[in-house]
């Protein structure tokens, strides 16, 4: 186990709030003072707009902004010209869908899955209302793992895009997806792939994995709210247009005619959300000096030790005993996961309640909703001691309400 505070007190929040324990890194993490203290130099000590101003601090700022876009890149083994930032991971998908739409005929297939957070299916199933495309779904194990044999049993010759999560924000399951890519690249098939989840806890290299489009946020994995990533393959997104037009991603314009830019920038419209994708940078260093090694090793630690207090407890249903990351979703039987949440929030325990942004879990496993527990590399034995309290707090609590 991690020594006790040895990166807990690098997060103000919890520094602010020492009574919190916060059990919902999985909506969104929270953020080392690092990251806060480089967003507070940009506002400080640059604070200008960037490549357009010939000024030396705008010249500053681009620097800096654009050295941010060359350093997320190598974190995921792309290169800068790959990198487009948007505001979140939802936005980045949102894009991808647009983008491709045009190449899509009436009778085209979607596949997906029921893992999928909303933003990864969302914008496919609008297409499906606007082209006439289908939507199709792999099937998954009992358990609810995506698995090569399911992605294979459901491509068709008709079978053009595979919109996929790495990890599930609900199930906290990896998917195989360097075998899924392979597979559905035989097939001719492009793979936009959802890693907002994944990026928070494992590596993430889209050279190995082969993957067409990629996406993620920056506030699940240690950075602000407000600024996501999209990587594509160069050679495809020289081919696409933008979906967003205005202010410097474009090179001429005159009256009936604009000619954009080179990629990423032609994918930028407007002024970018600059402070936030330094602070992004900042993030990634900031895995960098933990690794993701040791934040694995951490987080499962705690995940077992959780496992071993929980199993002897009544009246509760676990969906996800194998999870490959720090998260465990659940439901006390007969007990609606909002109640429970808020009994939990009187003790100072921050965790979620409802669906996650993934309905299709919840029907999948035929309950409405449920309770989940993230854990992170600030979290401690004492966090999930104070866990279990108030899972027994509840159940005596809700005592009438149970069901076996």
């Amino acid at each position: 186990m991690l020594k006790e505070n040895q990166y807990k007190h690098l997060f103000p929040l919890l520094n602010n709030h020492p009574e919190l324990v916060y059990l919902d890194s999985a909506a969104t993490s929270l953020k080392p003072q690092v990251v806060l203290d480089k967003m507070n130099e940009y506002y400080s000590h640059y604070g200008v707009n960037i490549h357009r101003g010939v000024y030396t601090l705008s010249y500053q700022a681009t620097q800096a902004f654009e050295q941010a876009r060359e350093n997320i890149a190598s974190f995921i083994h792309a290169s800068s010209q790959e990198i487009i930032f948007t505001g979140n991971a939802t936005e980045s998908l949102n894009m991808v869908a647009m983008m491709l739409k045009d190449r899509l005929n009436a009778d085209d297939v979607v596949l997906t899955t029921q893992l999928e957070h909303h933003s990864s299916l969302l914008p496919w199933q609008h297409l499906m209302q606007e082209r006439g495309i289908h939507l199709d779904y792999v099937p998954l194990t009992t358990e609810g793992r995506i698995t090569v044999e399911g992605v294979k049993q459901a491509i068709t010759s008709k079978t053009k895009i595979l919109a996929i999560t790495y990890v599930s924000n609900v199930m906290g399951y990896i998917s195989p997806l360097q075998e899924i890519i392979q597979l559905a690249h035989e097939h001719h098939i492009l793979v936009v792939v959802d890693a907002a989840q994944a990026i928070a806890h494992i590596p993430v290299d889209v050279r190995s994995l082969d993957c067409d489009f990629l996406a993620f946020s920056g506030h699940k994995m240690f950075g602000p709210t407000g600024v996501g990533v999209l990587y594509g393959k160069e050679a495809i997104l020289k081919t696409l247009s933008p979906v967003e037009y205005g202010g410097d991603m474009n090179d001429d314009v005159d009256l009936y005619s604009v000619e954009t830019k080179v990629i990423p920038y032609r994918f930028e419209a407007g002024t970018p959300m600059i402070a936030e994708v330094l602070g992004l940078s900042q993030a990634v260093d900031f895995i960098r000096s933990i690794t993701y090694p040791v934040m694995m090793a951490h987080e499962q630690e705690l995940l077992t030790y959780l496992h071993e207090q929980i199993k002897s407890i009544p009246h509760l249903t676990i969906y996800n005993p194998m999870a490959d990351i720090g998260m465990i979703s659940f439901n006390f039987n007969g007990i609606h996961p909002h109640d429970a949440a808020t009994l939990f929030d009187t003790q100072h325990i921050a965790i979620r309640a409802g669906y996650h942004c993934s309905q299709l879990v919840a029907r999948f496993f035929h309950c409405y909703g449920s309770l989940r527990a993230s854990l992170h590399i600030y979290n401690t034995k004492e966090d999930i001691d104070c866990f279990i309290a108030a899972v027994k707090e509840t159940l005596v609590y809700f005592e009438s309400y149970l069901e076996e």
